[in-house]
């Protein structure tokens, strides 16, 4: 199936049910008393839900989308994605916030065509009561505590003036000190993390986020969702799209700003 004739809208609605399916695994999860954790090879934790809800993603992508590829964090991606449209799956992102009993924790979901744009892309984040989507040239919008709207990133176009959003100050090598001494000339930082920092971007409500250490399932339903709310993503190398290993959001009117400032 082409770019030119894929139903993107369709695929949007596939994404929505996916999260659907997710939020009811997830939820009956969360703060359970026999919550399995375990630590991958990377020493990062992974719970029984993450992999229930990647699974049951699976399984739904295998009965309505065949001929599709999945690439997920807990299990792994198939050997070549040349020429097919895949999704990518994080079951929970912010698996540490989730585990802690912390509600900062989202399911995203992202399709990327053949050419590696990625074409459809949600967020949810259901003990947040919170919910993120986008589909290339459909727009972006959100439910946020039950109200549905629109959205549009800010129009704030100076540094000086930004509010900034960022993980922590690990993994940032070289850049770090960079990354600190540009927060004296910023308005405001805040360390809210994951993919709030970025889905705040889309709201408007803050006007850049970054993060330096990225896997593609962290981040390709993210781009797709700042792109359609008229917004920029790339990597701190200003690589635009999902591919860099890394993450910056903004409006747009800021990003080649802080490229500057912190390469």
């Amino acid at each position: 199936m082409s770019s030119a004739t894929r139903d993107i809208k369709s695929d949007l609605e596939v994404a929505l049910r996916l999260a659907d399916i997710a939020d009811k695994i997830s939820l009956n999860r969360f703060e359970a008393l026999d919550l399995i954790i375990e630590t991958k090879p990377d020493t990062s934790p992974v719970t029984d839900a993450d992999k229930a809800v990647e699974n049951a993603i699976r399984d739904e992508l295998a009965k309505v989308r065949a001929e599709d590829l999945v690439v997920g964090e807990e299990y792994g991606s198939p050997t070549s994605l040349a020429g097919k449209y895949y999704w990518v799956i994080d079951p929970i992102d912010g698996t540490k916030n989730y585990l802690r009993g912390v509600p900062t924790w989202a399911t995203l979901i992202g399709l990327v065509d053949p050419s590696g744009k990625v074409i459809v892309g949600v967020v949810s984040a259901p003990a947040l009561s919170m919910r993120w989507w986008a589909g290339d040239k459909l727009g972006a919008k959100a439910v946020l505590n039950g109200v549905a709207r629109d959205l549009h990133v800010s129009k704030v176009a100076n540094l000086s003036d930004a509010s900034v959003s960022y993980s922590d100050l690990l993994g940032w090598g070289e850049r770090k000190a960079k990354f600190i001494a540009l927060q004296e000339k910023i308005w405001r930082t805040r360390g809210y993390g994951d993919f709030w920092s970025h889905m705040l971007v889309a709201q408007g409500a803050v006007d850049l986020a970054v993060e330096p250490a990225l896997s593609l399932w962290d981040v390709a339903a993210i781009d797709v969702i700042v792109r359609e709310a008229g917004g920029r993503f790339s990597s701190i190398n200003g690589e635009d799209g999902p591919h860099g290993g890394s993450a910056i959001s903004s409006n747009g009117l800021l990003h080649n700003a802080f490229l500057k400032e912190i390469n």
